[in-house]
């Protein structure tokens, strides 16, 4: 302000500004008018058909990383169950896609568009279906809040004006603004969520499992189990870096979750049908 009111001051005692500051000839105002654009593509909302074609994109990339495990059973019963708990949300009709990955890394991720997977080192810390359940539906929150496509969204903002000034954008027969944004996407995953995307998703996902007939308990549970692996353990070092402490995460759900499942605390976790499934020989 002090800045604006200076010049007018200037104007009004008849100093002399710099001629070129008045000389509108010299806008380029085709270019000014792109980055009107981009701008205002930038704070566009993604529609969904937008959203589905990003997450197939960023599905290819953590495929690539790595790729499914080679359980045909194991894969149908993960879809099932997560399949079903999609039922009980507003957006049942995304074509959701359920898989295993064949890492020992504990871990579970979400892309847009209705893609969630998990890792088979996190199924085999799982002691039943209620527990599977609820971290389906952790992963599933973030699809249903548009979770990574706001962080895709924000980073991609950040990085507007340098794009603008480099001019670096090029259409060709692969559009490269598709390319960075899916860069972008699978990033998230190395940096992880804000804390408050995780825990909203810790509390829509309780929720969501106690709506398809599961022990809300399972989220829980896992955690728990998770809290009791060394820190130091390789397996467990992106899922520890990229999501908040387990202890936090505990105490905010031990904050909300009595009372309001204190009628369904009594629903099945289904551990023989879990184990059964999976063929573990679990006890």
């Amino acid at each position: 302000m002090k800045t604006k009111r200076t010049i007018i001051m200037l104007c009004l005692l008849g100093a002399a500004l710099p001629a070129a500051a008045f000389d509108l000839g010299s806008v380029d105002w085709k270019k000014a008018a792109e980055t009107v654009k981009k701008v205002q593509r930038a704070n566009a909302e993604i529609d969904e058909p937008q959203e589905i074609t990003l997450g197939d994109g960023i599905a290819s990339n953590l495929l690539g990383a790595a790729p499914l495990l080679d359980n045909p059973a194991v894969q149908q019963y993960v879809n099932r169950i997560g399949r079903w708990l999609t039922l009980q949300t507003e957006r049942p009709d995304l074509p959701w896609q359920f898989g295993v990955l064949d890492d020992n890394d504990v871990n579970a991720f979400a892309a847009p568009g209705g893609y969630v997977f998990i890792t088979k080192g996190l199924l085999a810390q799982m002691n039943s279906e209620a527990e599977l359940a609820g971290v389906l539906a952790h992963e599933i929150s973030h699809v249903l809040r548009k979770h990574h496509l706001q962080a895709i969204k924000k980073g991609a903002r950040a990085e507007l004006l340098s794009d603008l000034a480099n001019d670096a954008i090029r259409s060709n027969n692969a559009d490269p603004r598709f390319t960075k944004l899916v860069s972008a996407g699978t990033e998230v995953y190395a940096r992880g969520l804000d804390k408050k995307d995780e825990f909203e998703a810790d509390r829509m996902g309780v929720v969501i499992a106690a709506r398809g007939g599961y022990d809300p308990y399972g989220l829980p549970a896992v955690l728990q189990t998770l809290q009791s692996i060394n820190p130091t353990d390789s397996n467990v070092a992106l899922m520890f870096k990229t999501h908040p402490a387990i202890a936090d995460r505990l105490s905010q759900l031990d904050r909300e979750m009595p009372g309001y499942f204190a009628n369904q605390e009594n629903q099945p976790d289904l551990a023989p049908r879990f184990f059964q499934a999976l063929g573990a020989g679990k006890k």
